[in-house]
């Protein structure tokens, strides 16, 4: 399965990441407009969160070769 996905993903350029990037922030924006108590998440478990979900991209990104 992962396979599969991965050969569709190398297809995708620049400008096909950042489009689905800008999505996800919209898709966020309306997600918080409906859930207000979201935003009372303290700002340090939201760093913490931030931190591991971007932590294996940026490490493929940047020392996988």
């Amino acid at each position: 399965m992962f396979e599969k996905i991965n050969e569709r993903v190398k297809k995708l350029d620049v400008w096909d990441i950042s489009l689905t990037k800008m999505s996800v922030l919209v898709a966020t924006i309306i997600i918080v407009k409906l859930f207000p108590q979201l935003l009372n998440i303290s700002y340090l478990a939201l760093i913490v969160i931030v931190i591991l979900l971007a932590a294996r991209p940026m490490w493929s990104f940047w020392f996988k070769k």
